[in-house]
């Protein structure tokens, strides 16, 4: 029997551009500030950097890399790079130049994108042709190219397989790793999302952006354009909640994407009770566990519009999902979980060989499906260690219920050993933020010469409280097994974040070390 070859070839990503401006040319695609685009005039843009890109040698499997906070070129980058077949290699803004050069080195960018301002930024290495976003010494304004375009590329041909994306990690260990995204893969992943996380959004809808596009922010506003539902951006530089509940109600919001901490800082403003949030339907965060007490008061002042999900960027957040109806105020049946398994993927929590475990018992969360990515460029030592049997390993520790929800435990890199005991710090921190003094924790274990680790808090307080530190033991002996206490408890003013608004443990533990050290 002769076997017919079947074909690989997928939609390119930037053709859900086409189709709106063909379908809904006239209604809203991108707003900022004062500046609107329709999905014809988005298009137009589009397709018009697009020639500019190919005008400076980009083409197929050429990398472009984009330095530039949040804007609509942005955005436009991204489509305006698959169309042509080449690879969308975003940076996160607030990283360095030398950040920005590995990125360039890894990915052998040819062309970089570059917010005028950063400078710096733009005389790194690598890439032959430096184009700038705004008027800049170092290169021409691409808006001024594209006023000059006048044919469109054709929308390249690809197959699933061909890469969209080089997502790079946020380097938690040594330089980050770029992650391989594919047409194919983020065509299953768009399409996961509009199932799980905001089923049933239209052209009615409306999405804010109030965290980076480089990273999780950039793909949910793709959920967006697969819709044809507009994007709206904040144009003040930095976080303010005012603007944000402002735009919520101006503009009849009805999905955000964040990540816990920024959801924390927005329920909390006082804002939030001046403006009308009543058209949000889904308020959807990832990227690190919210705390329950964090859940509670989001849910007390939003109401049931609450979306989790868990996922690396590596599985483009498709792990798990938790959805608005699992997300109760009143109900502690599974607290701590972060969902079940997304539609078309696989979830086992496996030991150290390999094998599955039974409900209840603590391994690594590990995934197979169509949302796990092609593997780290040019990286074999990493794939190798990320991939057993086809299951990518997450390394997130956790266990499974007998229904199928997930409770992240930690990081296997935040679990510490005291005393021959392993203490995983998410159940501790859990536990620390019941006392009504605190706002924010992080614990982590620090070398002991008699344990080998112990357990250290850093906290900040909830406004208009005080806190002595010995009392955090008091309020936890009833609550933890003893060895489990921290044994050194620190009150700062603020807790360090990631570029990405996430808490990292790493940058708390080295502001520690070097505090410790200054009293020394």
């Amino acid at each position: 029997m002769t076997h017919t070859p079947f074909s690989t070839r997928t939609m390119n990503l930037a053709h859900y551009v086409t189709q709106q401006a063909r379908r809904l040319p006239d209604r809203p695609a991108f707003l900022w500030g004062d500046q609107r685009w329709n999905w014809s005039e988005f298009d137009q843009r589009v397709n018009a950097m697009a020639a500019v890109l190919a005008a400076n040698d980009i083409g197929k499997g050429d990398a472009v890399l984009v330095q530039s906070r949040n804007c609509n070129q942005m955005f436009e980058s991204f489509y305006a790079t698959v169309r042509l077949g080449a690879v969308w290699v975003p940076a996160n803004f607030r990283g360095a130049p030398d950040d920005l050069a590995w990125m360039a080195e890894l990915s052998g960018a040819k062309l970089l994108i570059c917010d005028a301002g950063f400078p710096e930024h733009a005389s790194i290495a690598g890439p032959k042709t430096v184009l700038a976003i705004g008027r800049a010494a170092f290169g021409p304004d691409i808006d001024d190219l594209m006023a000059d375009v006048s044919s469109t590329p054709p929308l390249a041909a690809v197959d699933r397989d061909d890469p969209a994306w080089y997502f790079f990690t946020s380097g938690t260990t040594g330089r980050p790793k770029a992650s391989v995204l594919t047409h194919g893969q983020l065509g299953f992943v768009i399409n996961n999302h509009l199932a799980d996380l905001v089923p049933g959004i239209g052209p009615e809808d409306a999405s804010l952006v109030v965290a980076p596009l480089s990273h999780g922010a950039g793909l949910h506003q793709m959920l967006m354009v697969a819709k044809g539902a507009p994007t709206v951006l904040t144009a003040a530089r930095s976080f303010d909640t005012s603007e944000i509940w402002s735009l919520i109600e101006t503009h009849r919001i009805t999905s955000i994407f964040t990540v816990p901490t920024i959801l924390k800082l927005m329920v909390e403003a006082p804002e939030v009770a001046h403006h009308d949030h009543s058209s949000l339907k889904y308020v959807i965060y990832a990227g690190a566990p919210m705390y329950r007490t964090d859940q509670i008061k989001a849910l007390e002042v939003l109401g049931p519009v609450l979306v989790q999900y868990f996922g690396l960027g590596e599985v483009t957040g498709s792990i798990t999902v938790l959805p608005r109806t699992c997300h109760d105020a009143e109900d502690e049946t599974r607290t701590g979980t972060c969902g079940f398994a997304r539609t078309g993927m696989q979830i086992e929590i496996q030991d150290d060989e390999g094998h599955a475990l039974s409900p209840g018992q603590t391994g690594e969360i590990c995934v197979a499906g169509p949302a796990v990515f092609a593997g780290y460029l040019k990286n074999p030592e990493a794939n190798a260690k990320s991939f057993r049997d086809g299951f990518f390993r997450t390394g997130d520790l956790g266990h499974m219920d007998d229904e199928g929800y997930v409770y992240l435990t930690g990081r296997a890199s935040d679990m510490y050993i005291s005393g021959g005991s392993n203490i995983y710090p998410l159940e501790i921190e859990e536990k620390i933020l019941k006392h009504p003094a605190i706002s924010e924790v992080a614990v982590f274990g620090m070398p002991d010469p008699k344990w080998g680790e112990i357990g250290v808090a850093v906290v900040t307080l909830t406004e208009g409280h005080s806190l002595d530190p010995a009392d955090i033991a008091a309020f936890l002996r009833d609550k933890l097994s003893s060895y489990k206490i921290p044994r050194e408890v620190y009150i700062w003013e603020s807790i360090p974040k990631s570029g990405y608004g996430k808490m990292a443990k790493r940058l708390v533990r080295d502001e520690l070390i070097r505090r410790l050290a200054g009293q020394a």
